[in-house]
């Protein structure tokens, strides 16, 4: 091999695009599996939730929400939510010690939603603002006949969960808000909040203990060329979709495909080997440059990774 040619692949070397296998895809994050719709690399997952998930070199898997970044504990598949804690909210070893509490929020464009098995609790708020009384028994199973007031003689105000038997000396009430402005408009007139959701212990809806925390459902969208991809028969790869279009790519271990993979390969419909399914615009001007340059190294003089002149110029 002469030096032209050793120039050439090493100058094509650095102008050649980076392809990303699709099995970088990652599948956990700590202890956390990222299954489908998620995805914590870009065009892993649905495009519905790209970029929600962002795992840290720690391994701490978060929620971006457009009110902050919050650590994920848990995410189920089975009963599709996530659930997320905020530090910032009250617990019970502040007692009566209140911190600056930001309103939680998801954004409305997502196909996430604050789970109605959320109870939110509220500190010292001021009853001249907030009306702040007994709810009927009845408003359980006839909330509609009932006004918006914040419960005082909630269950979870009077058996705080983890609290055991500490007793605070602030007032205490539960109120479900029914959007981020009321959420908010209760945090003006309210010391501190904190979240608590119901969590499954069993097969019957009455098994249910309360936790802090926030539970965010999602949905999960199926469809026939997801499944077809993920079939075990045809090679168990992963949905995945084209980072600039955000159609579907099934995402094989060697290539993609826009239908499914065969074991160990690709199978029809091929994309290239990107997660992305597309090559970038740097990666068409580096193969692009990379012919330029090999016509020019077999007409003229040996050049320096592309420069050989003011009128020669690469870089």
């Amino acid at each position: 091999m002469n030096s032209n040619s050793l120039l050439l692949l090493t100058c094509l070397h650095l102008v050649a695009p980076s392809i990303v296998p699709a099995f970088s895809c990652r599948t956990s994050c700590g202890r956390i599996p990222i299954n489908y719709p998620f995805g914590i690399d870009d065009g892993c997952g649905n495009p519905y939730y790209r970029r929600l998930l962002a795992c840290s070199n720690t391994g701490v898997l978060e929620l971006r929400t457009p009110s902050g970044r919050y650590p994920v504990t848990n995410i189920s598949y089975s009963d599709p939510h996530l659930i997320v804690t905020d530090p910032s909210m009250w617990r019970c070893q502040d007692r009566d010690e209140f911190r600056p509490t930001l309103p939680f929020s998801l954004d409305t464009s997502t196909h996430l939603k604050l789970s109605p098995q959320n109870d939110y609790l509220f500190f010292n708020c001021s009853e001249d603002d907030v009306i702040v009384e007994p709810r009927p028994v009845f408003c359980d199973r006839y909330p509609e006949r009932c006004d918006s007031s914040c419960d005082s003689s909630s269950y979870l105000c009077r058996h705080l969960p983890g609290c055991g038997s500490a007793q605070m000396g602030s007032s205490c009430c539960s109120y479900y808000p029914t959007a981020t402005e009321s959420l908010r408009m209760m945090l003006r007139y309210c010391l501190s909040y904190t979240s608590v959701y119901w969590r499954n212990t069993g097969s019957s809806p009455y098994d249910q203990v309360p936790e802090y925390g926030i539970r965010v459902d999602f949905d999960i969208p199926v469809t026939a060329k997801c499944l077809r991809c993920e079939d075990g028969q045809k090679g168990g790869a992963r949905c995945g979709f084209d980072t600039q279009t955000g159609s579907f790519l099934c995402l094989c271990n060697v290539g993609n495909s826009t239908t499914y993979c065969n074991r160990g390969g690709y199978s029809g419909h091929i994309r290239s080997g990107m997660i992305a399914g597309t090559v970038t615009a740097a990666g068409a001007v580096g193969i692009g440059a990379g012919v330029w340059l090999f016509r020019t190294v077999r007409a003229r003089a040996p050049v320096t990774c592309g420069v050989q002149s003011n009128e020669n110029r690469l870089f």
